[in-house]
């Protein structure tokens, strides 16, 4: 049952291996994209979907239709309708009026169809996405969490799925109709005069090229632009977490200055589009402007010669307003795309990642409990070693077991690999060589849920989510009852605090458990984990942050949680150590010594030198 060191320490403190490299490609908003993951992604969120979409491109390919009748019955009603009036021959322009009102009642009744289908299809892709992006970010490791920060999540879910939604409601629909408008002024162009259409699908040569020169130079920008949105709500999300330490440290004019930086490179990217936008409208503008200019001029001289209708002049007239109205909206679609476009790749890259602590192929079951009074389960390290990803070995390899229903104490210096036994144990990672069993079944074959109802860690944070008290302590088994929740927090010694609260269990704790103090906030965590009932429970610095009361409150409380249990509690205080079977010292990622408390204070090794400057510094 002693540990057995067989490999020395190479890396330094644990922290240090924890700093990302310089290459490290989470320092990047883009994460590394496989080939094909972005339209990989678009496919898998459209494809459900596949009837609604073929459905609401018809409505709007029937709405253009109805919308581009109207000039052929205005060029008939100038041609036939109006001379058979003056033959007092009424019903061809009665004829022409009830055409052109069907068409404009057909094209609103579509429009109206075609803006609800698009809606639902955008709304549900984009609820279909924002839970991938829940979802995945909560798979994803802790190792994952402590190299990509919140900010960067929070812009995925956010900024990069509006970027997204903008092109469904709107850059979309502005794309399919002026394809289709210029497709349906073409051909009947064509067909009203084949010289008017040819000269208007001339002018397609200029603003194609127009089109592909704004495509390149808005890419880069938008690609920067959404990586300057990403930097400001990161700074800000960052701030407002650490909103103590800022004003600790009176931190609020150098953050200021680095906000300012940020939202000035965000002002730049968004003038530096806004300019490739006007560059491209003042272009297509000129082009059409001349092309009309020129179609009017000759179907004019035309219609004088006696070579061309004036209905048929009038209808080239008006589709060919039709045609380039359209083409300052395609260059709107354009920024939404170009925008669109940047955010999925972003988005494809944070789904790309995989876990590195993944879901076992088949799971395997934990043996059931020989006496459920004792819930204990036996951990064994079996040859383990570990680095972080980034490099530098934190532990060494080693050999360990922790009996069912001991107590030990992990203390050493920071750095030391504490944190890092823990997190071993709790799954946050797994071992770069060998195994860590529980009751004799690798961690690696026990699904997440399983685990979770074998090892349960409690934090120094003692972190509590917004919701009641009864909610927080819930979070340990959902299922539990209010009278189980009741019994847990009485277990504990919380009940009287708890009941002391405005609403008792009701109570909202607010954000981060806010209202109440760092001691209640640990007594509610204890009860969460009691009430969980785990085989193995991890106490990583549980009292460090609190004050002498506060502790020996906690420290009752952690008699009653480690009753029976296997445990493996992280110490910084000396005092915490009393309750332990077993003390482990480390150093360097280490174990240096391994032993009873009373046998270590009685030797002359690491663990007696802590226990003596501890005493002397309460004398």
């Amino acid at each position: 049952m002693t540990a057995t060191t067989t490999t020395p320490a190479t890396g330094g403190p644990e922290e240090s291996q924890e700093r990302r490299s310089p290459g490290d490609p989470f320092d990047r908003d883009v994460l590394p994209t496989p080939p094909g993951a972005t339209a990989a992604l678009l496919r898998s969120l459209l494809a459900p979907m596949r009837a609604r979409v073929a459905l609401t491109a018809l409505l709007l390919l029937l709405q253009q239709a109805a919308v581009q009748a109207g000039p052929l019955l205005v060029a008939y009603a100038i041609d036939r309708a109006v001379p058979a009036l003056r033959a007092d021959d009424h019903g061809p322009l009665i004829a022409v009026g009830a055409g052109y009102l069907l068409c404009a009642l057909a094209a609103g009744a579509l429009q109206y169809a075609f803006v609800r289908s698009s809606a639902r299809v955008s709304q549900d892709v984009l609820l279909d996405l924002r839970g991938r992006i829940f979802r995945h970010a909560q798979a994803l490791s802790i190792d994952f969490h402590e190299r990509y920060t919140s900010g960067r999540l929070i812009s995925r879910s956010t900024s990069d799925v509006e970027s997204l939604r903008e092109l469904l409601e709107d850059g979309l629909q502005e794309l399919v109709m002026v394809i289709l408008s210029c497709v349906y002024t073409a051909v009947l162009l064509l067909w009203l005069d084949l010289g008017l259409g040819a000269l208007a699908v001339a002018s397609f040569v200029p603003l194609w090229w127009l089109v592909r020169r704004y495509r390149r130079r808005v890419q880069r920008v938008y690609l920067q632009r959404s990586s300057a949105i990403a930097a400001v709500i990161v700074k800000f999300v960052e701030t407002m977490n650490g909103i103590r330490p800022v004003r600790a440290f009176r931190r609020e004019a150098a953050n200021d200055a680095e906000f300012r930086v940020l939202n000035r490179r965000h002002e730049r990217t968004n003038g530096d589009a806004l300019l490739e936008m006007a560059r491209y409208v003042v272009g297509s503008r000129i082009v059409g402007n001349i092309a009309v200019a020129l179609i009017v001029l000759w179907g004019a001289w035309r219609v004088a010669d006696g070579t061309l209708a004036l209905g048929v002049l009038a209808a080239a007239v008006l589709y060919l307003r039709r045609m380039y109205d359209p083409i300052d909206r395609f260059g709107m679609f354009l920024n939404s795309y170009q925008s669109a476009a940047a955010s999925l790749e972003k988005i494809a890259g944070l789904l790309a990642q995989t876990p590195s602590v993944p879901e076992p192929a088949s799971p395997a079951p934990l043996p059931p409990l020989e006496a459920e009074e004792f819930p204990g389960r036996e951990v064994v390290f079996a040859g383990v070693r570990f680095a972080y990803r980034t490099g530098g070995e934190v532990l060494p390899r080693f050999d360990l077991t922790l009996p069912a229903g001991q107590t030990v104490a992990v203390v050493g210096s920071t750095g030391a690999g504490k944190s890092t036994l823990a997190k071993l144990l709790a799954r946050f990672y797994d071992p770069t060589e060998g195994r860590v069993l529980l009751d004799g079944v690798d961690l690696r074959d026990l699904a997440t849920a399983e685990l979770r109802r074998g090892v349960v860690m409690v934090t120094q944070e003692a972190f509590l989510f917004s919701g009641t008290v009864a909610e927080n302590i819930a979070i340990g088994r959902p299922d539990a009852t209010r009278e189980e929740i009741e019994q847990a927090a009485k277990a504990i010694g919380a009940h009287d605090f708890i009941s002391a609260l405005p609403d008792g269990y009701d109570t909202d704790v607010r954000k981060r458990g806010g209202r109440i103090s760092a001691g209640q906030r640990q007594l509610v965590a204890f009860a969460r984990a009691l009430l969980a009932d785990p085989g193995v429970l991890i106490l990583d610095e549980a009292t460090s942050s609190l004050d002498v009361p506060g502790e020996r409150a906690v420290q009752r409380a952690m008699a009653t949680v480690l009753k029976g249990r296997t445990a493996v509690v992280i110490a910084h205080r000396l005092s915490t150590v009393e309750i332990a079977d077993r003390v482990l010292v480390m150093e360097h990622g280490r174990i240096v010594e391994d032993g009873s408390p009373a046998g270590l204070i009685a030797g002359t090794g690491r663990f007696a030198d802590l226990h003596r400057a501890w005493r002397d510094s309460l004398a």
